[in-house]
């Protein structure tokens, strides 16, 4: 499994290089799964997660790599739904923060559960909703940071695509793709956990 996780990640992330819309851009936007790759290789020896956890780990970084290349505001897939559904913006950031919640979730709840930090699945899941919640605020700061360090440069990193509510509702994408990865994928989950 490993050898084609890596397979995938690197063929995504090769094609996302080249040529892309902004070169620093693409940087802002893949640099979260560069960073992902170097913790995975350097916990999978002593802490091999789920294969489902590794799987949304990839689809993560696979959103990464695409709105890294194409910008989040100029996906082409995107562009078409925004013109067939008559839509303002093209919302593929908000696939974004859905992951941005979705899968963070599922990293969360392993750790959790295999390192026994929150025993109560009712206060698991309230606070690995809250860490979500968490992270996802935090990442609209380094995204505001990022504006200000670097003036206009900042634009397609932001992808605001001028909608004022841009940054409450990727926070509450977060939000809904965390409860949906509890509701949807913990049993899925517990079951790949008793096989560890």
């Amino acid at each position: 499994m490993i050898k084609v996780w890596l397979f995938i990640f690197f063929a995504v992330f090769i094609w996302s290089l080249i040529n892309p819309k902004d070169l620093f851009t693409w940087f802002l936007e893949v640099f979260p799964a560069m960073i992902a790759l170097i913790v995975l290789a350097i916990t999978y020896k002593n802490f091999r997660l789920t294969p489902l956890v590794y799987s949304l780990i990839l689809i993560h970084c696979i959103i990464l790599m695409v709105g890294g290349h194409y910008t989040y505001a100029q996906v082409p897939l995107f562009d078409f739904i925004k013109e067939f559904f008559q839509q303002e913006r093209n919302d593929y950031d908000k696939l974004g923060h859905l992951a941005q919640g979705f899968i963070p979730a599922m990293i969360a709840r392993e750790i959790i559960i295999r390192k026994s930090i929150i025993t109560i699945e009712a206060w698991r899941n309230f606070f690995i909703i809250c860490f979500c919640l968490g992270f996802s605020a935090f990442y609209e700061l380094v995204e505001w940071w990022v504006a200000i360090f670097t003036n206009e440069a900042a634009n397609d990193f932001l992808g605001t695509q001028g909608y004022i509510w841009d940054t409450q509702s990727d926070m509450a994408g977060a939000l809904f793709g965390a409860i949906l990865a509890l509701v949807f994928l913990r049993k899925y989950h517990d079951t790949q956990l008793k096989k560890i």
